[in-house]
């Protein structure tokens, strides 16, 4: 846990998996996201016309859409897009946390909600790409046990769903996959862990 985590803990917010229905809500976090969060998730500069078309493929392309969403509002959103059930593929993961909830371990929470709705849906390999200079994407992805490799200017990482990710990894995805403990799902109770 970093030192921003243990002195500001994210707002009480949950995790759920976004619809169609949700597109405004989640295009509205996207634009929220500063031109530093846009470079880090979209590893360059995006408008706001990019955005808005953006997340309406992420529906009609059938992307999981989940999002930390606190008083109705997505502050946090991860995707994992090409993952069919059943078909044991490769899926593509992407996180986006405004600036507000960073390093407060709401992309921790979404990580790990993201790995047990992959497992679920029966991927077993999870790649994330980032800017080389992303630190805190790369920690992230670090400690859901990537490997990640770099080429030019970008990092690239896999996931092996099909082994034990790292121990505190763990106890976090399979906590969420529980549904007696729905009660920590929020950030600030998995962060703890």
């Amino acid at each position: 846990m970093g030192t921003a985590e243990r002195l500001f803990p994210p707002p009480a917010g949950d995790v759920r998996e976004l619809t169609a229905t949700d597109l405004a809500l989640f295009r509205d976090h996207l634009l929220r996201l500063s031109p530093a969060s846009r470079h880090d998730r979209f590893n360059g500069f995006t408008d706001d016309a990019f955005l808005a078309s953006y997340a309406a493929r992420c529906f009609s392309g059938g992307a999981v859409v989940l999002a930390y969403v606190v008083d109705g509002v997505v502050r946090g959103a991860a995707e994992l897009h090409d993952c069919r059930p059943g078909s044991h593929a490769a899926a593509e993961i992407a996180f986006s946390v405004e600036d507000g909830l960073q390093q407060r371990g709401v992309g921790a929470t979404l990580f790990a909600s993201l790995i047990a709705r992959a497992r679920a849906a029966g991927c077993r390999v999870l790649h994330v790409t980032t800017h080389a200079q992303n630190v805190a994407m790369k920690a992230l992805a670090r400690k859901f046990g990537a490997t990640l490799c770099f080429a030019s200017i970008d990092a690239a990482g896999v996931i092996d769903l099909s082994g034990a990710l790292p121990p505190a990894a763990q106890i976090m995805v399979e906590a969420l996959a529980r549904p007696d403990l729905s009660a920590e799902r929020g950030a600030a109770g998995l962060a703890r862990r």
